[in-house]
């Protein structure tokens, strides 16, 4: 069942209030994007977050329910959060501000192309495969620094530092060892690049280890804020749930 707007901006304080006390925790001082992953939210739901001024920034993971949920009036910063397909591209070159999940040269190449045809520079973050997961997109960790300094060719494409999805652990003290080499793998991006300013990781379990282990400052909850999400899928001019 969906949660009603009220409780949706009572779980954006609480993420919020949760964040701040991971900074404390952290001895940090800067502050933390919140992302808001809104898979399977309808564009009513979202409006109704944006228009509440509690959500500055959204996340899709799908490039068909952006385009079904995209609106150019609304003051929204639009991210694209989820695994992109080399022939997407094209429909979200000028409808978001960051691509989270740069993982190839091909994908960074279409980029680099649509973004030259609209006359823009895309920002993007390269995604890193902490947890070396099959099922995940992603490059080794070994290898981000060198595809990042390969991407260096593509003058439409700007890479602002990386992102990743951790693995679902109950090990704690070993996700928190991963959140730890992610950011000292972010600390030498940004000593050895110019312009690396954003570490996207953490979302609903695990943001604030994220934000208090990993040097996280952008998070990407979804469930936390929406409530647990409801699938449908037509068949046969049906709703499947």
């Amino acid at each position: 069942m969906s949660l009603s707007l009220q409780e949706i901006k009572k779980n954006i304080l609480v993420c919020r209030e949760n964040v701040e006390r991971a900074l404390k925790a952290a001895g940090r001082t800067d502050e933390v994007t919140m992302v808001a992953a809104v898979k399977t939210q309808s564009k009513e739901l979202i409006e109704q977050v944006v228009r509440s001024g509690l959500i500055s920034d959204i996340g899709d993971n799908r490039v068909q329910e952006l385009l079904a949920n995209y609106d150019p009036d609304l003051k929204v910063r639009r991210h694209f959060i989820g695994r992109l397909q080399t022939n997407k591209v094209k429909y979200i070159a000028d409808k978001v501000c960051l691509i989270h999940s740069l993982d190839r040269d091909e994908l960074a190449y279409e980029i680099d192309r649509q973004a030259r045809k609209r006359s823009l520079v895309m920002n993007c973050l390269v995604e890193v495969n902490m947890g070396s997961e099959i099922s995940k997109g992603g490059v080794p960790p070994e290898e981000a620094l060198g595809f990042a300094e390969s991407v260096k060719k593509y003058a439409n494409v700007r890479v602002r530092g990386l992102m990743s999805v951790m693995p679902n652990l109950d090990d704690r003290e070993r996700l928190i060892a991963l959140y730890e080499d992610l950011r000292t793998l972010y600390e030498d991006m940004r000593s050895r690049f110019e312009g690396i300013d954003t570490l996207s990781c953490g979302m609903t379990g695990d943001y604030e280890i994220a934000v208090r282990y990993g040097g996280s400052n952008m998070i990407r909850p979804g469930r936390i804020l929406f409530g647990e999400r409801v699938y449908t899928e037509q068949k046969n001019g049906q709703t499947q749930l």
